[in-house]
């Protein structure tokens, strides 16, 4: 079969799988003949089709981040080479392999070919350019003296450097990796990277190498010499440091009897981001204009490599916090989310529903620990990714088996209060719709009142580093489950502020009947509270109401 699959392609992380004949699954899952280790995939998010006569179809196995062909999102659709497709954030594209190569031009035969070049044979052995012991005048070790071919060899070094640096690699083996390269290039007793804390706004040694002989137990370098680099952001070469009249008062200099020095700015752009430096404790004027140049010069390599390694950093950072909180949010909003690049905190009003299943202690108490995970499991899909996400609502929280949704944070919209209360409202649609099914299957019938508020909160992000949520603070969330305690099973209670809300901006009448005054814990005055008569509306969940990607 010549159709592959390629997952990231172009990038270091590009994968082949082969479409084989009949049904090939992608998913998260490892039971998927495609399965991709990502928690924007469903466990099993697609399917494609590959019939007899090599004829491809794509299917959507209702995932929840959906499915993109050429950035247009699809349930079923027939595809073909070149397609690009999107499985929440994973990019894939399809190669027929018979079409991977392409022809030549038809006037091929008349160009005229100077010279081929493979990248593969014109890579460089830095070591073949290099003598293994300095032979003095320059601290580079250049087999080469001629002045013209020393050029073309330290352009040759910088680009192999390039090369060795641009491959993906935490931080802490590319800062080896550069004092491997510059020990091995250049004769100096003692190397040192510094980069600047963010939060102490200090440098600090982040990797030191030394020859064999020479000791690393103690802070070799000058203080002094690498923060006047760091201020200034100019390279500096000195051939004795001791009587280097700019570091006079420089103790550390005098007592490491640090013979000559060379320290350049690491500067991937026009912020300084540390320095790179490098000392000899037994010469003086070993050190050149030309050492001076070339280590700048390698220093630039380095930083830029630097930037990006801490760029990559933060992006798989916020890429994992990012796909942790996404799975509260529906699509529409995650998609804005990443548009937007950030989650930040905001005050805002908000309508929350808190919704829970009347009796279940009573009930569980009579049911194995894995009926209980597996009914909830079955009741929790329909609550929220059926019914919350299809009215563009957060998920809050689980609370064993209650839940709560706010719809108003992360972005706001003038029908938020009515769009919590038709989700409620479909939310006991759904419990009545799935009664036997889970009579049959669990035992057991279920029944949930729900309580609704609106108010203002404080929406961000909250946890620690590794672990975090996206919540609403304030005491409009806590009166919500106050409201939900005083609604009976089957029942939908509302306060009098998503009243007045629904009275303002409800697109179509919503039955209501007031409620005696109630008092609720934490609250002095009585609650006005009114009760949804969800069961005398013909069709309630009809109504098309706009998306937030419409708005």
């Amino acid at each position: 079969m010549p159709y592959i699959l390629v997952c990231n392609p172009d990038s270091a992380k590009e994968k082949r799988f082969e479409l084989k004949e009949g049904r090939n699954t992608l998913g998260r899952s490892a039971n998927n003949q495609i399965a991709i280790a990502n928690d924007s995939l469903s466990r099993q998010h697609a399917e494609i089709i590959v019939t007899r006569d090599c004829g491809l179809m794509l299917k959507d196995k209702d995932s929840l981040n959906g499915t993109f062909v050429n950035k247009v999102r699809i349930k079923e659709r027939e595809i073909q080479h070149g397609d690009w497709i999107l499985c929440g954030r994973v990019p894939f594209k399809l190669v027929d392999t018979a079409l991977e190569v392409e022809s030549p031009p038809e006037d091929f035969d008349r160009l005229t070919i100077i010279k081929e070049i493979s990248p593969q044979q014109e890579k460089i052995a830095i070591g073949d350019i290099l003598e293994r012991e300095n032979k003095g005048g320059s601290a580079l070790k250049l087999r080469q003296q001629d002045s013209q071919q020393r050029t073309t060899d330290k352009l040759k070094i910088l680009l192999e450097v390039s090369k060795q640096l641009s491959t993906p690699q935490d931080l802490e083996q590319l800062l080896e990796k550069i004092l491997d390269l510059l020990m091995e290039i250049m004769a100096v007793d003692r190397a040192a990277i510094l980069l600047l804390d963010e939060q102490t706004g200090q440098l600090r040694c982040q990797a030191a190498r030394s020859r064999p002989e020479v000791s690393l137990d103690y802070p070799f370098y000058s203080t002094k010499i690498v923060n006047f680099v760091y201020k200034k952001g100019k390279a500096i070469l000195t051939d004795d440091a001791a009587f280097d009249q700019r570091f006079d008062s420089s103790r550390s200099i005098i007592a490491q009897a640090i013979r000559a020095s060379m320290c350049v700015p690491l500067q991937p752009n026009d912020c300084t981001i540390g320095v790179l430096y490098a000392d000899n404790l037994f010469a003086s004027n070993l050190y050149s204009e030309e050492d001076l140049e070339f280590l700048t010069a390698l220093a630039n390599q380095a930083a830029i490599a630097i930037e990006n390694a801490n760029l990559n950093r933060r992006m798989q950072a916020e890429e994992r916090i990012r796909g942790k909180l996404e799975r509260f949010f529906p699509e529409a909003i995650s998609r804005k989310l990443r548009e937007d690049g950030q989650f930040g905190i905001v005050d805002t009003e908000v309508t929350a529903l808190f919704a829970d299943i009347a009796g279940f202690t009573a009930m569980s108490s009579h049911m194995k620990p894995r009926t209980i995970i597996a009914m909830l499991n079955d009741y929790f899909q329909v609550m929220v990714e059926e019914i919350v996400f299809a009215y563009e609502g957060t998920l809050e929280k689980y609370i064993g088996d209650a839940l709560l949704a706010v719809w108003g944070a992360p972005y706001s919209q003038p029908d938020d209060a009515e769009r919590a209360v038709r989700a409620a409202i479909q939310m006991q649609q759904a419990v009545n719709r799935c009664q036997q099914k889970w009579i049959e299957r669990y035992g057991h019938s279920i029944a949930i009142h729900i309580g609704l508020n609106t108010g203002k909160v404080a929406a961000g992000n909250i946890g620690s580093q590794r672990l975090i949520q996206y919540a609403t603070i304030g005491d409009t969330t806590n009166v919500t489950s106050r409201i939900c305690n005083v609604a009976k099973a089957g029942e939908i209670v509302i306060s009098q502020s998503t009243y007045a809300q629904l009275k303002n901006h409800a697109i179509e009448p919503i039955p209501l009947e007031p409620l005696p005054p109630v008092t609720v814990k934490g609250k002095e005055d009585p609650l006005q509270l009114h009760r949804v008569l969800w069961e005398t509306m013909d069709n309630p969940t009809a109504l098309q109401l706009p998306s937030l990607t419409a708005l």
